[in-house]
Protein backbone atom coordinates (compact mmCIF):
# COMPACT_ATOMS: atom_id res chain seq x y z
CA UNK A 1 0.00 0.00 0.00
CA UNK A 2 1.63 3.40 -0.92
CA UNK A 3 1.74 6.37 1.90
CA UNK A 4 -0.68 8.43 0.81
CA UNK A 5 -3.33 5.93 1.03
CA UNK A 6 -1.88 4.65 3.98
CA UNK A 7 -2.36 7.79 5.61
CA UNK A 8 -5.77 8.15 4.61
CA UNK A 9 -7.00 4.81 5.65
CA UNK A 10 -5.44 5.65 9.24
CA UNK A 11 -7.13 8.77 9.20
CA UNK A 12 -10.71 7.08 8.79
CA UNK A 13 -10.20 4.68 10.76
CA UNK A 14 -9.14 6.83 13.42
CA UNK A 15 -11.95 9.41 13.04
CA UNK A 16 -14.41 5.97 13.20
CA UNK A 17 -13.21 5.22 16.25
CA UNK A 18 -13.91 8.88 17.55
CA UNK A 19 -10.95 10.73 17.71
CA UNK A 20 -10.78 13.93 16.44
CA UNK A 21 -7.70 13.73 14.06
CA UNK A 22 -5.38 16.60 12.12
CA UNK A 23 -2.98 16.53 9.05
CA UNK A 24 -0.35 18.68 8.54
CA UNK A 25 2.10 18.92 6.18
CA UNK A 26 4.90 20.58 8.49
CA UNK A 27 5.38 20.92 11.99
CA UNK A 28 4.91 24.27 12.06
CA UNK A 29 0.95 23.90 10.86
CA UNK A 30 1.12 20.99 14.38
CA UNK A 31 2.09 23.73 16.51
CA UNK A 32 -0.51 26.37 15.46
CA UNK A 33 -2.94 23.78 15.88
CA UNK A 34 -1.61 23.20 19.88
CA UNK A 35 -1.55 26.77 20.13
CA UNK A 36 -5.08 27.05 19.95
CA UNK A 37 -5.67 24.23 22.70
CA UNK A 38 -3.53 26.00 25.07
CA UNK A 39 -4.28 29.18 27.01
CA UNK A 40 -1.89 31.61 28.59
CA UNK A 41 -0.32 30.11 31.97
CA UNK A 42 -2.08 26.73 30.99
CA UNK A 43 -0.30 23.67 32.76
CA UNK A 44 1.82 22.11 30.04
CA UNK A 45 2.37 18.57 30.06
CA UNK A 46 4.80 16.86 28.26
CA UNK A 47 5.65 13.55 28.14
CA UNK A 48 9.14 12.74 26.98
CA UNK A 49 8.37 12.72 23.38
CA UNK A 50 11.02 13.49 20.79
CA UNK A 51 8.56 14.35 18.12
CA UNK A 52 7.53 17.49 20.79
CA UNK A 53 10.69 18.09 21.10
CA UNK A 54 12.35 17.98 17.54
CA UNK A 55 8.85 20.49 17.00
CA UNK A 56 10.42 22.65 19.84
CA UNK A 57 6.83 23.10 20.42
CA UNK A 58 7.64 24.32 24.01
CA UNK A 59 9.99 27.34 22.56
CA UNK A 60 6.56 28.06 20.48
CA UNK A 61 4.06 28.57 23.34
CA UNK A 62 6.92 29.74 25.36
CA UNK A 63 5.08 33.41 25.00
CA UNK A 64 1.94 32.25 26.56
CA UNK A 65 4.05 31.76 29.99
CA UNK A 66 2.89 28.30 30.19
CA UNK A 67 3.91 26.25 33.06
CA UNK A 68 6.08 23.77 31.73
CA UNK A 69 5.46 20.04 33.61
CA UNK A 70 8.59 18.05 32.28
CA UNK A 71 10.04 14.93 34.14
CA UNK A 72 12.93 15.01 31.67
CA UNK A 73 14.12 18.29 32.50
CA UNK A 74 18.00 18.30 33.20
CA UNK A 75 18.99 18.62 36.65
CA UNK A 76 16.24 16.96 38.56
CA UNK A 77 16.21 14.92 41.31
CA UNK A 78 14.57 11.33 40.95
CA UNK A 79 12.03 12.68 43.54
CA UNK A 80 11.35 16.03 41.57
CA UNK A 81 10.48 13.70 38.18
CA UNK A 82 7.77 11.59 40.26
CA UNK A 83 6.54 14.56 41.54
CA UNK A 84 6.26 16.49 37.82
CA UNK A 85 5.39 12.82 35.95
CA UNK A 86 2.11 12.64 39.16
CA UNK A 87 1.40 16.45 37.77
CA UNK A 88 1.23 15.68 34.65
CA UNK A 89 -1.55 13.65 34.50
CA UNK A 90 -3.77 16.36 35.92
CA UNK A 91 -2.33 18.89 33.26
CA UNK A 92 -4.83 21.48 31.18
CA UNK A 93 -3.07 20.15 28.18
CA UNK A 94 -0.90 17.01 27.76
CA UNK A 95 1.52 16.60 24.66
CA UNK A 96 3.24 13.35 23.62
CA UNK A 97 3.76 11.17 20.37
CA UNK A 98 2.70 7.28 20.30
CA UNK A 99 5.33 4.69 19.49
CA UNK A 100 2.67 3.30 16.81
CA UNK A 101 -0.60 4.02 14.85
CA UNK A 102 -2.17 1.62 13.16
CA UNK A 103 -3.98 2.32 9.70
CA UNK A 104 -6.69 0.51 11.44
CA UNK A 105 -6.65 3.59 13.75
CA UNK A 106 -5.26 1.70 16.81
CA UNK A 107 -2.44 3.76 19.14
CA UNK A 108 0.41 1.69 20.14
CA UNK A 109 2.41 2.30 23.20
CA UNK A 110 5.10 0.44 25.26
CA UNK A 111 6.30 2.62 28.58
CA UNK A 112 8.56 2.15 31.36
CA UNK A 113 6.97 3.82 34.40
CA UNK A 114 3.97 3.63 32.63
CA UNK A 115 3.21 7.68 33.28
CA UNK A 116 2.97 8.49 29.52
CA UNK A 117 0.13 6.00 28.23
CA UNK A 118 -1.57 6.74 31.86
CA UNK A 119 -2.24 10.61 31.12
CA UNK A 120 -2.85 9.37 27.43
CA UNK A 121 -5.94 7.84 28.42
CA UNK A 122 -7.64 9.80 31.10
CA UNK A 123 -6.88 12.97 33.48
CA UNK A 124 -5.34 15.90 31.40
CA UNK A 125 -8.08 17.99 30.03
CA UNK A 126 -6.84 17.80 26.69
CA UNK A 127 -4.53 14.98 24.99
CA UNK A 128 -2.56 15.55 21.90
CA UNK A 129 -0.83 12.93 20.39
CA UNK A 130 1.54 14.07 17.40
CA UNK A 131 3.24 11.91 15.17
CA UNK A 132 4.98 11.59 11.84
CA UNK A 133 4.07 9.88 9.65
CA UNK A 134 6.82 7.09 9.68
CA UNK A 135 5.03 5.99 12.80
CA UNK A 136 2.07 4.77 10.77
CA UNK A 137 1.75 1.14 10.36
CA UNK A 138 -0.08 -1.59 9.20
CA UNK A 139 -1.53 -3.18 11.67
CA UNK A 140 -0.65 -4.44 15.57
CA UNK A 141 1.65 -7.11 14.16
CA UNK A 142 3.65 -4.14 12.47
CA UNK A 143 2.99 -2.11 15.70
CA UNK A 144 4.60 -4.22 18.18
CA UNK A 145 7.85 -4.78 15.28
CA UNK A 146 8.55 -1.40 14.80
CA UNK A 147 8.64 -0.79 18.53
CA UNK A 148 10.81 -3.92 19.03
CA UNK A 149 13.10 -3.14 16.24
CA UNK A 150 13.17 0.77 16.44
CA UNK A 151 10.95 2.81 19.29
CA UNK A 152 12.39 0.84 21.79
CA UNK A 153 16.42 0.15 21.43
CA UNK A 154 16.53 4.16 20.32
CA UNK A 155 15.18 4.45 23.31
CA UNK A 156 17.08 2.85 25.45
CA UNK A 157 20.14 4.12 23.64
CA UNK A 158 19.08 8.23 24.24
CA UNK A 159 18.17 6.91 28.19
CA UNK A 160 21.74 5.16 28.03
CA UNK A 161 20.36 2.34 29.76
CA UNK A 162 23.20 -0.05 29.10
CA UNK A 163 19.94 -2.45 28.37
CA UNK A 164 20.85 -5.47 25.98
CA UNK A 165 18.63 -4.15 23.11
CA UNK A 166 21.26 -0.89 22.57
CA UNK A 167 24.09 -3.56 21.48
CA UNK A 168 21.65 -6.27 19.52
CA UNK A 169 20.07 -3.00 18.15
CA UNK A 170 16.74 -4.69 18.96
CA UNK A 171 14.49 -5.99 21.22
CA UNK A 172 15.73 -9.09 23.51
CA UNK A 173 12.90 -9.63 25.76
CA UNK A 174 15.27 -8.96 28.63
CA UNK A 175 15.65 -9.12 32.51
CA UNK A 176 17.40 -6.34 33.34
CA UNK A 177 16.41 -4.32 36.08
CA UNK A 178 16.65 -0.97 34.09
CA UNK A 179 13.94 -2.62 31.46
CA UNK A 180 11.94 0.33 30.23
CA UNK A 181 9.63 -1.91 28.21
CA UNK A 182 7.31 -2.53 30.66
CA UNK A 183 3.42 -1.25 30.67
CA UNK A 184 1.82 -2.04 27.00
CA UNK A 185 -1.57 -0.14 26.39
CA UNK A 186 -3.08 -0.15 22.43
CA UNK A 187 -6.13 2.28 22.51
CA UNK A 188 -8.10 0.92 19.85
CA UNK A 189 -11.13 3.97 20.37
CA UNK A 190 -10.98 7.19 22.19
CA UNK A 191 -11.42 6.86 25.73
CA UNK A 192 -14.71 7.60 27.24
CA UNK A 193 -13.75 10.88 29.46
CA UNK A 194 -10.77 12.04 27.17
CA UNK A 195 -10.30 14.83 25.01
CA UNK A 196 -8.04 13.40 22.22
CA UNK A 197 -6.47 15.02 19.26
CA UNK A 198 -4.51 13.28 17.13
CA UNK A 199 -1.78 15.35 14.67
CA UNK A 200 -0.39 13.27 12.38
CA UNK A 201 2.37 15.30 10.08
CA UNK A 202 3.82 14.80 6.71
CA UNK A 203 7.47 14.48 8.13
CA UNK A 204 9.16 11.77 9.92
CA UNK A 205 9.44 12.96 13.26
CA UNK A 206 10.64 10.87 16.07
CA UNK A 207 11.23 7.01 16.48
Amino acid sequence: MMMEELIVQTMKNLKQHGFDVRFCERVEEANEIIDGFVQPRALVGFGGSMTIQEMQTAEYLAPKSIVVLDHNLPGLTAEEKHALRRRELVSDVFLTSSNAVTADGQLVNVDGAGNRVAAMTFGPGKVVVVCGVNKIVPDLEAAYQRIQQMAAPLNNVRLATGNPCTQAGHCVDCQAEGRICRVTTIMERKPMATDITIILVNQKLGY
